[in-house]
């Protein structure tokens, strides 16, 4: 790795079109990762895009004429000095804060560059050119500064709260309701065939493990959440196997009381508590009118429910 007092004027050129092609892209990534929730800050990161394009040009036609067509490959990893960042595109889903973030660091460390830049060479032509890209880079710090104090709260809060849906209430939600009503068929049936709580409740405990396992698996395999911006598959596929095994305990553990008629009466009204948790998180987040959404878990629980005691009482 070289040190930057040691590159030569033709090198600093160089690495100054390096950096604004590499600035540019990042600035595409941006205004690719944000225009669906933030479509008017994504056109201001497709405008600093665009002027990044033109100091590359610039660059590039003042090298050419010191120095000839070759340009060698020189990027900031190696020149020790720069900040070694966590790649753009491994960001999804995009914050916008993040962006606005990472742009007012990246363009400080290039205008840095510039500054320190102008101090190595005697050139007429070369200074004015990077003091110039100096202050334009300067400016555009201020935009993204100016964006942060601009941004739309409203809209932001919109995104948030989508991404919040996406990847922790969806998966969530599918955990507790599949938990909640799959196991009950199981679990009622063993109740009234044995007649155990015990029984009943390593049956509900099995019951409520495996599903769990098995929804968990199930969700973190649908998809990775590159495109869709669910979020991490493993964290996704945690929440709604730990959601499964939550809503299936919930009606097992009444059952560790000794008597089974008592610990079913327990665990018939806990799970009238768990259908309407359900009902209301639906209503709430995933605006699902509330009658609505009572008439469809607490129809799909008691159809399940009388699966079981008709399995169980045959």
């Amino acid at each position: 790795m070289r040190s930057f007092d040691s590159l030569t004027e033709q090198e600093i050129l160089a690495l100054a079109i390096s950096l604004e092609e590499q600035d540019a892209r990042v600035y595409d990534d941006f205004a690719e990762g944000l225009h669906a929730d933030y479509p008017e800050q994504a056109e201001e990161f497709v405008k600093m895009r665009l002027e990044e394009d033109g100091h590359r040009h610039r660059l590039i036609d003042l090298y050419k004429n010191k120095f000839g067509e070759h340009i060698p490959l020189i990027r900031k990893e190696d020149v020790r000095g720069f900040v070694k960042r966590k790649p753009v595109w491994r960001a999804r889903p995009l914050r916008l804060s993040s962006a606005r973030k990472f742009a007012q660091d990246m363009e400080l460390e290039t205008r840095r560059y510039y500054e320190a830049a102008i101090k190595k060479t005697n050139d007429a032509s070369i200074r004015q050119l990077l003091g110039d890209l100096a202050d334009e880079e300067r400016n555009h710090a201020r935009t993204a500064q100016r964006m942060e104090a601009n941004a739309h709260v409203e809209s932001e809060d919109a995104a948030q709260k989508r991404l919040f849906l996406l990847q922790v209430i969806q998966p969530g939600l599918a955990g507790l309701m599949d938990g909640s009503v799959s196991t009950l068929a199981p679990l009622f049936a063993a109740a009234f065939a044995t007649h155990s709580s015990f029984d009943t409740f390593l049956i509900g405990l099995a019951a409520s493990i495996g599903a769990g396992i098995s929804m968990g698996f199930a969700e973190a395999l649908s998809d990775d959440g590159s495109l869709t911006g669910r979020g991490h598959p493993f964290f996704r596929g945690l929440i709604t196997g730990l959601m499964t095994m939550v809503g299936g305990l919930g009606h097992t553990m009444p059952y560790l009381l000794k008597n089974v008629y008592t610990a079913t009466t327990v665990a018939v009204i806990v799970v009238l508590i768990e259908l309407g948790v359900i009902s209301w998180v639906r209503h709430k987040f995933m605006d699902t009118p509330l009658g609505t959404a009572v008439f469809q878990v607490v129809i799909g629980g008691l159809l399940v429910f009388l699966a079981g005691i008709l399995i169980g009482s045959s």
